[in-house]
């Protein structure tokens, strides 16, 4: 899988878990060429917010989907609890292959970053560069990375697993003061960084 979507729901407080338990019923049907990659409820950062991160075989199976969700009166069931929506298109960076489903966490932190207009093509020299020696047994693996392509643009989001914060924190530490991390070139790029630390649903395929 190549092409991706991210679907942020906002919903009331103290209704994340009911909305979890709603979520694992109507992302369990099937749909043709969709496949779930994750569903996570955020710990640290915007409060009471549910990422599911998709993957689909190619761009018909993701705008059938699309259309699918957007016609129905509750595709996924959470219409009493839900406050806002958004979803986002993103494309696997063509260097990296995703981590198989499993138990990486349970900490996953999301982190997306707006660039400037030319900043996607350096940031992508970058990385394939330096996400081989930041990926290495003594630092942590990368879910992956993902470049938008659509809503504001361009940006792009890589997804963390820790086993704690502590981890978290020691890892980072290390990959900066060992110059393997953060990517050559890539501060010029930046505008704004945004991260959401989430745990995984029970049904979550990446937990």
């Amino acid at each position: 899988m190549r092409l991706f979507e991210l679907v942020t729901f906002s919903v009331r407080v103290r209704t994340p878990v009911m909305a979890l338990e709603r979520l694992h019923t109507t992302l369990a049907e099937a749909v043709p060429g969709t496949t779930l990659v994750g569903c996570w409820v955020s710990e640290i950062g915007p409060q009471n917010q549910i990422a599911v991160l998709r993957g689909f075989s190619d761009e018909r199976a993701r705008q059938g989907e699309r259309e699918r969700y957007l016609q129905a009166a509750d595709a996924f069931g959470l219409g009493e609890f839900l406050l806002e929506m958004t979803v986002g298109d993103y494309s696997l960076f063509p260097f990296l292959e995703p981590l198989a489903p499993g138990e990486y966490g349970p900490f996953y932190e999301l982190r997306e970053y707006n660039l400037v207009p030319s900043g996607l093509a350096p940031t992508l020299a970058g990385w394939q560069k330096a996400v081989g020696p930041r990926t290495q047994e003594q630092y942590s693996q990368v879910y992956a990375a993902f470049y938008a392509t659509s809503g504001q643009l361009p940006r792009y989001l890589h997804i963390w697993p820790y086993t704690s914060l502590e981890q978290r924190l020691d890892v980072r530490t290390r990959a900066v003061a060992d110059g393997v991390w953060p990517p050559e070139n890539s501060g010029p790029q930046l505008q704004n960084m945004n991260s959401t630390v989430y745990l995984p649903a029970v049904f979550s395929p990446l937990r």
